[in-house]
């Protein structure tokens, strides 16, 4: 019997926000894997089909997680700080995988042969189980930045540009979970500054 093919999926969450971590997360779904017809893009998913399917991936598939916070975000720039999520989330899984397909279109530093598939979050069940660990992880992450940072309505938006967050910030200036390097955010840092 030859050795099966293992391959795993990867994919991230969180690169537009102005707030929290970019979190990428690495997947190898098993042979027979219960949910599979169920998985798709987490962005086309109900928050609570997401926690649900990423329930089932943690207890039958291998599952790396990458996380690029946002002090990174702003020293290398988000889409280098993505790559370093990503080789992380492969780096963390139990095994070297024989090939990596990668949501997006392009490759991070990774020690084993990769594919860049664009829009294979939706096309990928291997990708979709990536991108809901990634952004199940990501949104439990915000929940609980949230508690530590109220008056932001962190655990609503999760970080993005919503008018809420953006009030919050010309009112209240930014918090150490905030990416400095992004306009809105600078901006409001520079007006609190100013006093």
């Amino acid at each position: 019997m030859g050795e099966a093919q293992i391959i795993a999926g990867i994919d991230e969450a969180g690169r537009g926000p102005l707030a929290g971590p970019v979190v990428a997360a690495a997947v190898v779904l098993p042979e027979g894997f219960s949910a599979l017809s169920a998985l798709a893009d987490s962005k086309k998913l109900t928050a609570r089909r997401r926690e649900a399917l990423a329930a089932i991936i943690r207890a039958e598939a291998m599952v790396g997680v990458g996380i690029a916070e946002p002090a990174e975000i702003d020293r290398v720039n988000v889409l280098e700080a993505t790559m370093r999520a990503m080789s992380r989330a492969c780096r963390n899984l139990p095994l070297v995988p024989h090939k990596v397909l990668v949501d997006g279109n392009r490759l991070p530093r990774l020690d084993c042969p990769a594919e860049a598939i664009i829009g294979g979050d939706g096309s990928q069940p291997v990708i979709s189980a990536a991108s809901i660990i990634a952004k199940t992880v990501r949104d439990a992450l915000m929940i609980e930045a949230a508690l530590r940072w109220p008056g932001y309505a962190l655990e609503g938006h999760k970080g993005y540009g919503a008018k809420a967050h953006i009030d919050a910030l010309q009112g209240l200036g930014a918090t150490p979970i905030h990416r400095f390097s992004y306009r809105p955010v600078a901006h409001a840092a520079e007006k609190s500054a100013q006093g």
